[in-house]
């Protein structure tokens, strides 16, 4: 697993794109700082950079980094999450300015699956987390399902855990607003 950390940071840190286990569904990811790179993600996935993409982090402290005010709300949220959790944040911040939203905000989650949370342990920023397929197409549910053209578009596929065929959904998504204010968007 230490190898393939290595060279998709490797990868990543050159403005690469890579093909990912997450700890949800196979990911298209690229350093999340990376305007370029961003921009590489969203033409793979014929996808318009006005719907943005949420990121991968390894923990509180990165939150913290990318978000100018973390609500207290937002931490319950997490601590008590039984499955990944994505929350959209206001108030994005030292991310790729192609990645935040119209409104200045960005989804993130913490990822605790081993594979992930190193990657963006070792890459030390935050890391583009989408769906492996072209936008429209169905989300893959297995590294099986992933189409050739998206594995042949990437710059490095991950060769890790690509044997699963377990039935990994994809995270649930609040959004947290200024004062506390929780929206559901996915369950």
């Amino acid at each position: 697993m230490q190898a393939e950390v290595k060279k998709a940071c490797e990868v990543m840190e050159k403005g690469g794109v890579i093909l990912y286990p997450t700890d949800t569904v196979w990911g298209i990811g690229c350093d999340a700082t990376n305007a370029e790179a961003v921009k590489k993600v969203y033409e793979l996935k014929r996808r318009s950079d006005s719907k943005a993409m949420l990121v991968l982090v390894d923990s509180d402290v990165k939150v913290n980094f990318y978000v100018k005010d973390v609500p207290e709300v937002a931490w319950q949220l997490i601590d008590y999450a039984t499955k990944p959790l994505t929350v959209i944040y206001e108030g994005a911040r030292n991310l790729a300015e192609n990645l935040i939203a119209e409104d200045g905000s960005i989804g993130i989650r913490i990822t605790k699956e081993v594979f992930s949370n190193e990657l963006c342990y070792r890459f030390k920023k935050a890391i583009v987390s989408t769906s492996a397929n072209i936008s429209g197409e169905p989300s893959p549910v297995t590294f099986e399902d992933i189409s050739d053209e998206v594995k042949n578009a990437v710059d490095y596929v991950v060769n890790c855990r690509q044997k699963e065929h377990g039935h990994p959904k994809p995270s649930s998504i609040v959004k947290v607003g200024s004062g506390g204010l929780v929206k559901i968007i996915r369950k």
